[in-house]
């Protein structure tokens, strides 16, 4: 077992029809770039009813069509945002919690124990976090999920990544599809290969995404050199 081998994406979500929610961070093989990647899946018609807008210091998502909107909790939400020299991107609105701890000093780990899994048993979907650094490429990410099939108590994971050209960290909320339960996701952050241009890489992830569960897709490259920053949005309603 080569417990440093580097994964597909294409092949890890061609082969799962709902992963779910998804977090990828890492840095280009080129080494110039820091790469993000956000997406969301949905099987319900309120959950598939949304598209990614842009704000002046991200995205957030919005209803596509507001009179089919049943019930905005747990769907809308601001998944990105900037914070001085870094970038956080989540599956829901402790996106906000960890910019208020950060802008004022305190830390993303702070923010996040005050936070738990989503109401929505029995799956009790987890909270999956990133914080990119835009200045060096490094970054974490964060899992808080159930510690049992009651949601009677929240297990929180931190994991931190130097670095590394060529190689990104993949998160999503669930393993694989599931009824009625859907299994959460298992594990550290999976290991995967990110490549130099922005669009292929994009083309790739939403192509390699299910057809009939994929809903958005955000990706953003951002030069280490300089901070400037080129960004890609896909709707599947647009």
């Amino acid at each position: 077992m080569n417990v440093y081998e580097i994964g597909s994406l294409s092949e890890k979500l061609s082969t799962n029809a709902y992963p779910g929610r998804g977090i990828v961070l890492g840095v280009s093989p080129d080494g110039k770039n820091a790469v993000a990647a956000y997406f969301i899946m949905g099987r319900s018609v309120n959950s598939r009813n949304r598209v990614f807008s842009l704000e002046p210091d991200g995205i957030r998502t919005e209803a596509h069509d507001p009179s089919l909107m049943k019930d905005p909790h747990l769907i809308i939400y601001h998944p990105v945002r900037e914070a001085g020299c870094g970038l956080i991107v989540t599956n829901g609105d402790q996106t906000d919690t960890i910019w208020e701890y950060l802008a004022r000093g305190e830390s993303w780990e702070a923010a996040l124990r005050t936070r738990m899994f989503e109401d929505d048993g029995p799956n009790w979907t987890p909270r999956i976090s990133g914080l990119q650094n835009t200045h060096d490429g490094s970054y974490k990410m964060s899992i808080l999920k159930s510690a049992d099939a009651e949601g009677s108590e929240c297990a929180r994971f931190f994991y931190e990544y130097p670095a590394i050209a060529g190689l990104g960290h993949f998160i999503h909320t669930y393993v694989c599809d599931g009824n009625p339960v859907i299994p959460t996701f298992q594990g550290e952050p999976e290991r995967v290969a990110l490549e130099n241009d922005i669009d292929s890489f994009t083309e790739m992830l939403w192509e390699n995404l299910n057809e009939s569960n994929k809903i958005s897709l955000f990706v953003r490259y951002t030069d280490l050199e300089t901070g400037d920053y080129e960004q890609r949005i896909i709707n599947k309603h647009e």
